[in-house]
């Protein structure tokens, strides 16, 4: 019995220091949320038996495992993609996406998707961005998404908030570039270059009316300044003949005097010559 014990008590020795080198350690930081779970054990609802973990971590890694996902904000630069709207032009998106795992929702995530950040981003996430743009893409026509494509975004960023949020990843950040086909491109350029010729035409219109209102003000003005002259001058002119006019009568009078007195001389100095009636 005693040799019986002493191999029960080596086993169980060997069990037990086997089972302490086995043991294994990790730490799990602020940036992290770990998972531990029982690699052969599942629950009910045929889930892995897991919880989350933080800091120094000890499991056996035959039976059990340590999965860490970070907490961070990540950021993804999506590949382009097209979506077409509700009369049928192809518009190119160009997404990127700012998120982070919610913390509370981390073991729901990993029992789910059993899959790193990355894969989760270039499969689910990446599905529900190009879901969102292709069913609000579908509610807009070409021009209306054109001129509204602030609400647009909004609208995708709506849907992405609510898909995106139920599975456990919060978005902090979503924008994108919007890419019309070539010929709405075209269309809208030469819109532009005809808005832009009209004001350019309107705007030298503008400044030729104004130029031919300045000549014809100053033609005004000139008229003005030559009546002003003229009646100025006839003024004057009437002015200095009125008061010369006398003394040019006298002086020709004088001028032409023969010396010789007239027979009869009327008054204030009007002359008769009665010589004339003599006969």
């Amino acid at each position: 019995m005693k040799g019986i014990y002493k191999v029960l008590i080596t086993i169980f020795a060997a069990f037990i220091l086997s089972s302490l080198f086995l043991v294994r350690c990790t730490m799990v930081d602020n940036s992290e949320v770990g998972i531990r779970f029982k690699k052969f054990s599942v629950s009910e609802q045929g889930e892995l038996v897991a919880t989350p973990v933080t800091g120094f971590t000890f499991y056996n890694p035959i039976i059990t495992s340590v999965f860490t996902y970070p907490v961070y904000i990540q950021r993804i630069d999506y590949q382009p993609f097209t979506v077409t709207t509700k009369d049928a032009a192809v518009f190119t998106m160009d997404p990127v996406l700012a998120y982070q795992l919610n913390r509370d929702k981390a073991t729901y995530v990993f029992n789910k998707y059993r899959k790193p950040l990355d894969d989760i981003e270039q499969g689910y996430m990446r599905t529900c961005i190009y879901d969102a743009y292709r069913i609000t893409a579908n509610a807009y026509s070409s021009d209306e998404l054109m001129a509204n494509r602030g609400k647009f975004e909004s609208e995708v960023r709506a849907m992405l908030d609510k898909s995106l949020g139920d599975e456990g990843f919060i978005v902090s950040e979503f924008t994108s570039q919007i890419t019309p086909p070539a010929s709405l491109s075209a269309a809208i350029e030469a819109k532009n270059q005809a808005i832009q010729n009209a004001l350019k035409a309107s705007n030298q219109v503008a400044e030729a009316e104004a130029n031919a209102q300045i000549a014809i003000a100053k033609a005004k003005g000139d008229a003005e300044a030559m009546k002003i002259k003229a009646d100025a001058e006839a003024y004057y002119n009437k002015t200095i003949s009125a008061s010369l006019s006398e003394y040019i009568v006298r002086e020709d009078f004088i001028e032409k005097w023969n010396g010789v007195l007239p027979t009869v001389q009327g008054s204030e100095g009007m002359v008769f010559d009665m010589s004339k009636f003599a006969k």
